[in-house]
């Protein structure tokens, strides 16, 4: 066996295909835009954005430097989704014909240019970015009148349909805009929004989870990630030993664990709790043990044939990203855009 690696392996057709099947929910008129901030979700910018190119309105991206480097190749609109905070960027903004974001007074300044197209946000409730209503008014009557802008806003808890704040920001995102240019482009969709709210869907939405497959609620849209790593050793366990750091477990019974080359260095966290489920050969196995920082610890017991050399398949479209994230009280976004360096990562279907 050659030196081990844990490995990354990103398919880029099942993140078309998830794109394709949420623009199908969207009614024709609204424009899809591909939310790749946090390098694609962990899954690599530029191929994810060339893979995709042909398929979608736009790209979402928070850092400028992403942003140029997503020009490079396309012609799209590409959206500053944190704005823009000095003069020399919003050069570089304007120069590369970027969208950009305004969520405070401190970046009213971009106004003062008329070659940019900005996206004004409100908080309708989140209370994380954007202007309040009355400051939203303000801005409105003395700067927007007769300039074009979208007015965007971000939800909350649009995974969770019957959370009641939906509707609170539905209505006061509607009421905003109707005060005004009811004409106006309008955003407030995410994935959550996408599957959960589609006639909210308005001009543009803005998609970053659901393209790989982590949105949790939604069995269609499948992991476009499979994060594996081989085993490199095998142990037999006698009853009432312990295994790994700080002894925190102890073998109820004889058993046979397989050490796997993969920790909290390349990714994996470090908490993860005893009994998590990963895959061995199509067989289900369990996390026995504390996550190192090179190694973790599985009870391949009941696992026949198992050897060195074998994959250990954290997660992939089978078992889902979704379940190790639920299983540990993680979300997927952590656990896809934790993924370190050190990890191979290899591209399928580019």
């Amino acid at each position: 066996m050659k030196e081990p690696s844990a490995e990354l392996i990103i398919d880029i057709d099942i993140i078309r295909n998830n794109i394709i099947y949420l623009k199908s929910l969207l009614n024709p008129n609204s424009k899809f835009m591909a939310v790749l901030k946090a390098n694609a979700y962990g899954h690599g910018l530029q191929k994810i954005a060339d893979g995709i190119n042909d398929i979608v309105d736009g790209f979402g991206l928070v850092r400028i430097e992403e942003a140029l480097n997503v020009r490079k190749f396309s012609n799209k609109k590409i959206l500053l989704m944190q704005g823009l905070y000095n003069k020399a960027d919003l050069d570089l903004a304007i120069k590369n014909n970027f969208d950009s974001v305004i969520h405070n007074q401190d970046q009213l300044f971009i106004l003062d240019n008329e070659n940019i197209h900005i996206w004004l946000k409100i908080n309708t409730g989140m209370n994380r970015l954007g202007f309040s209503p009355k400051e939203f008014s303000k801005i409105y009557k003395g700067r927007l009148i007769s300039r074009e802008f979208t007015l965007m806003s971000h939800l909350a808890c649009s995974d969770n349909p019957s959370d009641e704040l939906n509707s609170k920001q539905f209505d006061l995102f509607n009421d905003v805009a109707k005060s005004y240019q009811d004409t106006m482009p309008k955003s407030i969709a995410n994935t959550g929004c996408i599957l959960n709210f589609p006639q909210q869907n308005f001009d543009w939405v803005r998609s970053g989870i659901g393209l790989f497959g982590g949105f949790i609620g939604n069995d269609i849209l499948e992991t476009a990630m499979t994060f594996r790593s081989q085993i490199i050793e095998i142990k037999n366990i006698k009853k009432g030993d312990r295994i790994g750091y700080n002894g925190r477990v102890t073998a109820s019974h004889n058993m046979k664990i397989a050490l796997v080359y993969a920790g909290y260095a390349d990714g994996f966290p470090q908490a993860t709790f005893d009994n998590t489920k990963i895959s061995i050969n199509n067989y289900s196995a369990s996390i026995f043990g504390q996550v190192s920082m090179d190694l973790l610890s599985i009870d391949i017991t009941k696992i026949p044939k198992c050897k060195i050399g074998d994959w250990c398949i954290f997660w992939d479209k089978h078992n889902t990203i979704k379940n190790l994230a639920a299983q540990n009280n993680l979300i997927s976004y952590e656990l896809m855009t934790r993924i370190t360096p050190r990890v191979k990562v290899i591209f399928k279907n580019q």
